[in-house]
């Protein structure tokens, strides 16, 4: 049997339009612009609106997608949203999403797997489309962070931001498309990175709201050691499943989590600036939404080109990690 490339034929992306700068939160907690910069390379973030659910940014870049590969909605098979911040526990962000978009033929559900969520998105949409099963799949990493942060604590606040990115998966020409992956988690570290009350382990109560418990908890120095760790280790897992070297990478797009890390995982992979794909100065860590945004732009500033070599590599709360080399199947926006 022939084998079967799966690669992104679409791209797209939304951010809120509201911009927080490092002074802006210097104005409600004890921190500065300088402090910011210095520990996590962020300069500002976008927050979404009182009144914008995940659903909707999502949405935006979702029709962003679907244009960009010139496709209908009616043509999508799937839609799979990576997010940690679903408008509901139930109905799903994708159904809400396939609702919005007209997407009357697609199977829809959502995953949690933290940041690295989008990687492991396309990782399920090119299953099931080397399966048979679909032929065109919609990935979207979508998050608003925002909401579930504790704007006192300036250790955790100061990170994150809020957009959606989103990818559509069809067949493409052999060669080219997705080449390797690796998926991975820890669950015995769990706990230095979560959201501890809202499911059934800890139901809402006055209790859990008075305690702040439905914000983000992190433990900043475990998650830097486990993020540089694994990012160096799968990189190098993954390029050696698609038969590459180091020197035959062209870009690298690191979910934008905090500047050190990205440096200190280029480093350990002896990569120049000018192959990493960062826009975290400009949007601060958006879990989910951080590569395919970073995707996204490098796309449309012409950055990547049809043969590039791409490796999206991602951690996140589990612990979680995911890699994935992509072989650039589009020219001039087409498949």
């Amino acid at each position: 049997m022939k084998d079967i490339y799966v690669g992104i034929s679409g791209v797209g992306s939304y951010v809120p339009e509201k911009v927080v700068t490092n002074n802006d939160l210097s104005k409600i907690v004890e921190t500065s612009d300088e402090w910011i910069i210095e520990r996590t390379g962020i300069h500002e973030r976008r927050i979404a609106s009182d009144n914008m659910a995940t659903s909707d940014m999502a949405t935006m870049a979702a029709k962003n997608a679907l244009e960009d590969a010139n496709i209908k909605s009616k043509d999508i098979d799937l839609i799979i949203v990576a997010t940690v911040t679903s408008d509901h526990a139930f109905p799903s962000t994708a159904c809400i999403i396939q609702k919005n978009i007209g997407a009357v033929n697609a199977a829809a559900f959502d995953i949690n797997v933290g940041c690295s969520g989008f990687v492991y998105g396309l990782s399920i949409g090119e299953s099931f489309i080397k399966s048979g099963m679909y032929k065109k799949v919609l990935v979207i990493g979508a998050e608003t962070l925002s909401k579930i942060v504790d704007w006192g604590d300036r250790n955790t606040c100061v990170l994150f931001g809020d957009g959606a990115g989103a990818c559509v998966l069809e067949k493409c020409e052999e060669g080219f498309g997705i080449l390797s992956i690796e998926l991975g988690s820890d669950g015995n570290n769990g706990e230095v990175l979560t959201q501890p009350a809202g499911g059934s382990r800890i139901p809402a109560s006055i209790d859990t709201i008075e305690n702040k418990l439905h914000f983000i908890k992190m433990d900043g120095k475990e998650v830097f050691k486990f993020a540089v760790r694994v990012m160096e280790k799968t990189s190098i897992n993954t390029l050696k499943k698609a038969n590459l070297e180091l020197n035959d990478l062209d870009f690298l797009i690191p979910h934008q989590a905090n500047m050190r890390i990205i440096d200190a995982a280029a480093k350990k992979l002896k990569l120049e600036k000018d192959k990493i794909c960062v826009n975290l100065n400009k949007y601060g860590n958006m879990s989910s939404a951080s590569i395919p945004v970073a995707l996204n732009e490098a796309v449309k500033d012409n950055r990547i080109k049809k043969g590039d070599n791409i490796l999206l590599v991602a951690f996140g709360a589990g612990l979680t990690w995911a890699s994935m080399v992509i072989r650039w199947s589009r020219r001039d926006g087409n498949v």
